[in-house]
């Protein structure tokens, strides 16, 4: 049989209590024990002093103390005429007749009984000046506390009782007894509030989890949309803020996945579609396996690998199994190459370069270089692609504190601002300026996004001051 959250919750609560309960009456009946013992002993030696005061003005009168040895019943009624007075509690039987309940009820002080007097009288011990017993009834310890009997300012005496170790009389014993009942039944009433308060308490403390367990469960069945309410500020609230956004991220991720996969059959579809369309007219004898034909299936064929390629790339860069061997080398030696392999086909394309690179063209950085080349490339590409015929594009390096800034500028034709943020998105492309006759499928600036991160860096887009797109880059450098 398991044993669930609440019950455990709720026997420790209860554990807890009763241990706390049990430890407060057991210390108040021995404080109760041990103060009743102290206040019957204290009450005991106002008779001390009442008989030694007697004792003085015998020992006045006869000049001895062999008074007391001849006369043993002296010492008995000396004893009898100051004995403390008590007070005992009113007796159980709740019949009382008028005449009891007026003895019990006035605040007069009645004398010992004969069985306590005796008690009394059994352990008061009197010693002479040279502490030599004159009246004892066994032996004395001799740290026990004395009253010292004067007469004419010299010590003839000690008078002594000794304490009591236990509570013997009946309705003492009785009193203590019913305290130690009130102690058990006061104890049992809290327990049994205790154990209310813990069941109520732990399955108060136990809903947001059970909510929280039920919601995961849901969760673990692909049901992304499920939330928890936040009810405290506490540990739970933040754990159920916790899970909303873990919940919250787990749908986007689904929906991307989704659109994920829906943008790649897209993407493959089309080329795959010309393929087959290209074969079946061959196969068919509608187009003749000439030239233009192969070199139509050709190019179908290059940009479904390109396609493949750049998921491949970007696949490897989510989990980050693209290696680089990151060393110092010269950001702007790598840039100019990459300039020198599109330089041809910008002119070809009648678009003008404009290269600036800061200082003497030497700026240091931790990278990768064939990682940066294909970061460099992948932006000039796309720079070739999009920008209009007879247009230009201006690339800026500079250097500023410790980060380098690479800039590409190009002419129109322009993005929409509303699409600068989503350039850097997967298989994103601006239908106005992008289409498949250029060979984009809008993995590139994705996969310079993913290159840039690993460098620490950054990469924004923004409009360009010659109308175009403005791609910047920004690197850590190394001072030298």
């Amino acid at each position: 049989m398991k044993i669930g959250v609440t019950h455990k919750l709720f026997l420790v609560i209860l554990t807890a209590a009763i241990l706390a309960v049990v430890s407060s009456a057991l210390i108040m009946q021995w404080s109760l024990s041990r103060g009743f013992l102290a206040f019957v002993n204290s009450m005991e030696k106002k008779g001390i002093s009442q008989l030694a005061a007697e004792l003085e003005e015998s020992y006045r009168t006869e000049q001895s103390w062999d008074f007391l040895r001849r006369d043993p019943a002296r010492w008995r009624h000396l004893v009898m005429a100051s004995l403390p007075d008590a007070v005992p509690p009113p007796p159980e039987d709740k019949i009382l007749s008028d005449v009891s309940r007026k003895h019990f009820d006035d605040d007069k002080p009645r004398p010992l009984p004969p069985h306590l007097a005796r008690q009394f009288d059994q352990r008061l011990f009197l010693l002479d000046a040279n502490r030599m017993a004159l009246i004892d009834h066994g032996k004395v310890p001799p740290d026990t506390a004395t009253t010292s009997l004067r007469f004419q300012g010299k010590v003839i005496g000690y008078l002594g009782l000794l304490p009591r170790t236990n509570i013997s009389d009946e309705p003492q014993r009785r009193f203590l007894k019913e305290q130690r009942m009130a102690f058990v039944l006061v104890a049992g009433v809290v327990v049994l509030l205790s154990a209310i308060v813990s069941l109520l308490l732990a399955r108060r403390l136990v809903r947001p989890l059970r909510v929280l367990a039920q919601a995961t469960h849901q969760l673990a069945a692909g049901s992304f949309t499920v939330r928890v309410p936040v009810t405290s500020h506490d540990e739970l609230g933040l754990l159920a803020n916790d899970f909303n956004a873990l919940a919250l991220a787990l749908e986007k991720s689904e929906l991307t996945r989704r659109h994920w996969v829906a943008d790649i059959s897209h993407e493959l579809r089309t080329p795959l579609a010309i393929l087959l369309g290209e074969i079946e007219a061959l196969q068919d004898g509608i187009r003749q396996p000439n030239h233009a034909a192969i070199h139509s299936l050709h190019s179908e064929v290059l940009r479904l690998s390109r396609l493949v390629d750049d998921l491949y790339q970007i696949s490897l860069s989510d989990v980050g199994a693209l290696t680089y061997k990151k060393n110092e080398l010269d950001l702007a030696a790598v840039l100019s190459e990459c300039i020198g392999v599109y330089r041809a086909e910008f002119l070809s394309k009648k678009i003008s370069l404009k290269e600036e690179i800061a200082g003497e063209g030497v700026v240091i950085v931790f990278g990768d270089q064939e990682r940066l080349h294909q970061l460099f490339t992948n932006v000039l590409d796309n720079a070739l692609k999009y920008t209009d015929s007879g247009g230009k594009l201006e690339i800026v390096l500079q250097q500023f504190g410790t980060m380098v800034a690479v800039d590409f500028m190009d002419s129109a034709p322009a993005v929409p601002s509303s699409d600068l943020n989503k350039l850097f998105a997967r298989l994103y492309r601006v239908e106005s300026s992008r289409n498949r006759s250029n060979g984009g499928a809008g993995l590139g600036l994705s996969i310079c996004r993913n290159i840039v991160e690993a460098h620490e860096g950054s990469i924004t887009a923004q409009g360009s001051p010659h109308g175009g797109l403005w791609i910047r880059i920004e690197l850590p450098g190394v001072r030298v």
